[in-house]
């Protein structure tokens, strides 16, 4: 009986996003992300592993993305934040 109820229990289940899925103010931890895939830039501005990042805004046509990381503000590309996986962070 105990398996049937956890089964259905959300805080078991994890879920694969990234940053594109969040929503405005929602906060994340990255997780990982292909070194190929995104520009060197991000990985020294904070982009790393570890890391809370913030949705900030979305402009206008969704593209680009206005993140806080780490208290660092960029701006990215949506197809370079779909490359970017991370876990939400429980009541942000």
């Amino acid at each position: 009986m105990d398996l049937i109820e956890n089964r259905y229990d959300l805080s078991l289940t994890r879920i694969d996003m990234n940053i594109s899925d969040l929503q405005k103010g929602e906060k994340a931890i990255i997780t990982s992300y292909d070194l190929d895939s995104i520009p060197l830039k991000l990985i020294e501005m904070g982009c790393i592993a570890g890391s809370v990042v913030e949705l900030v805004q979305v402009a206008p046509l969704s593209d680009p993305l206005y993140l806080n990381i780490n208290g660092t503000h960029l701006a990215i590309r949506k197809n370079i934040a779909q490359q970017i996986l991370v876990e939400a962070v429980c009541g942000a």
